[in-house]
């Protein structure tokens, strides 16, 4: 593959977002996912529904608004343990399949020094803290399963197609693979190689195209397993000060690592099949990378009851490497005998591929009202916008300025094409008994999509996140509980091909649950 081809690739996917993706939908999607954040946080702003814009004294403020930090009179240490479970059902094909896992980690990190009070100047306090956060946690499983009677739905036909479409000679299919190795260049290659394709006209030497697949009419038993992992974690640092008791303000500037790690596996076995048990691919993706952001934030107390807070945070600008590898296997009858290994790995020169992220800019406003003068309660609400078309993704990995430049028009193209700017909503509020808090929270996170993606409506990918938990503290340390529950829709195609009615989709109904428990000692 040359990077000419690589670019036309890129440029012809955009026109197939309906149903399947391509390289510079693929880079769009990736910046989406590496931006996409619906909480995040300690315990005790997590049990809230994720308000962090018009509160202080948490570790949730210095990647929240770092304003709230000037709100200290007592240095803190705390950690956050973390629990994520995902319970998902998926239909494919007409089928229901459930799975579900767990994920422990850990949260959130915190160390907070707070400056001595001083009420003879205005600039009464002052507080700095570093803290390890974890923005989103990838962790995440679909399984899904059925029965396709359509003998146009294969993804042995995507093989055939791809290899008529390249006008492949036997000699380029047989060439490409190296047995040192057991490697080929190229998708097409491996699966004439497993005899999931044949040249139509066998003739004396079989010259083909046009490529045809084995048990093509056979109704086939398809299987999509999907499992994600990683986070997008940061290390913040954040000073903060208090003017009159009144205005709060502070910044922050954080340090940020992506790892991110899916693994795709499609399965497909005729049924009956004459020649084939099952054959699949197995797509295996990772992502690392480092970037930075910066922060800041206002909190401003109109009364003793009322506070309002905003807070404004830069896109993060991060570099990243990926790594994509691809392996094909087949199963066959006795009436098959390959000549090698039924798995062979397809390697390609793009399977490493440098590139530079930039994800949204994000600004909140909010506001706090406390019950009772603050001893019995308060209730809080957020409103957050982030600017999703304002996703970039940018490489010097080709040859020529001409060639980084299409592919950088051609991810902005399909990220104004596929996405909008949003307004997150939340509310929480807190009741106190004592040494005890009680929590709850909601949010509507709407979906940042403009278009209906793998047959899913894109106001079916709307999120909701349901919270709730409590805590207790006194003058020496404090420990929270919170459990959040996320619910949403998602889409995904397992093969592409030329009509949409051959090309089967995904939809899972995604539900996320997160248990944390903060706990801290002041000193």
């Amino acid at each position: 593959m040359n990077t000419k081809f690589f670019l036309s690739a890129i440029l012809l996917s955009c026109t197939g977002l309906a149903f399947g993706q391509g390289p510079a939908a693929d880079y769009a999607d990736d910046a989406f996912r590496f931006s996409d954040f619906s909480q995040s946080g300690t315990a005790r702003f997590r049990g809230l529904g994720g308000n962090q814009t018009a509160l202080g004294g948490d570790a949730s403020n210095l990647s929240g608004n770092p304003a709230g930090l000037a709100f200290y009179n007592r240095s803190e240490l705390s950690i956050s343990p973390s629990f994520n479970l995902v319970n998902n059902k998926s239909t494919f094909l007409g089928s229901e399949t459930t799975i579900n896992g767990g994920k422990f980690n850990i949260g959130q990190l915190g160390l907070i020094l707070a400056g001595s009070s001083n009420n003879t100047r205005r600039w009464r306090r002052t507080a700095f803290g570093v803290t390890y956060s974890q923005s989103t946690n990838f962790f995440d499983k679909i399984d899904a399963r059925g029965v396709n009677r359509n003998p146009n739905s294969s993804i042995a036909q995507t093989y055939a197609n791809a290899a008529n479409a390249g006008n492949y000679s036997e000699a380029d299919l047989n060439d490409d693979y190296d047995p040192t190795s057991n490697t080929v260049s190229f998708r097409e290659a491996a699966a004439y190689r497993l005899y999931l394709i044949n040249p139509t006209d066998l003739g004396a030497n079989g010259s083909g195209p046009p490529y045809t697949r084995l048990d093509a009419t056979t109704a086939k038993d398809q299987r999509a397993t999907l499992s994600r992992s990683g986070t997008h974690s940061q290390w913040t640092i954040s000073y903060a000060g208090n003017l009159d008791d009144k205005l709060y303000i502070g910044g922050s500037i954080a340090l940020t690592r992506l790892r991110y790690s899916s693994e795709y596996i499609f399965l497909e076995a005729p049924i009956n099949g004459r020649d084939l048990v099952n054959y699949s691919q197995i797509n295996r993706f990772d992502v690392t990378g480092n970037g930075f952001n910066a922060t800041l934030g206002l909190i401003y107390k109109l009364s003793n009851d009322l506070q309002v807070g905003a807070t404004l945070t830069s896109p993060t600008f991060s570099s990243a490497h990926e790594a994509f590898s691809q392996t094909l296997t087949v199963n066959t009858t006795s009436t098959i005998q390959l000549n090698g290994p039924n798995q062979i790995d397809v390697v390609s020169p793009y399977d490493n591929f440098d590139y530079s992220l930039q994800t949204p800019l994000r600004a909140s406003g909010g506001a706090t009202y406390f019950l009772g003068k603050g001893k019995i309660g308060f209730i809080t609400a957020t409103a957050e916008y982030v600017g999703y078309g304002g996703m970039r993704v940018r490489t010097s990995y080709f040859n020529t300025t001409q060639d980084n430049s299409d592919f950088k028009n051609d991810v902005k193209q399909v990220v104004q094409t596929s996405y909008q700017n949003v307004v997150n909503l939340r509310a929480g509020a807190e009741i106190r008994a004592g040494l005890l808090r009680l929590r709850a929270g909601v949010a509507y996170l709407p979906s940042a999509y403009k278009l209906d993606l793998d047959r899913v409506a894109r106001g079916d990918r709307d999120k909701l996140l349901l919270s709730a938990g409590l805590g207790v503290r006194n003058e020496r340390f404090f420990a929270d509980l919170s459990g959040s529950y996320l619910t949403y829709k998602t889409g995904f195609t397992p093969f592409q091909l030329p009509s949409s009615s051959d090309t089967p989709t995904v939809a899972t109904n995604n539900s996320n649950t997160n248990l944390m428990l903060s706990f801290g000692v002041f000193f």
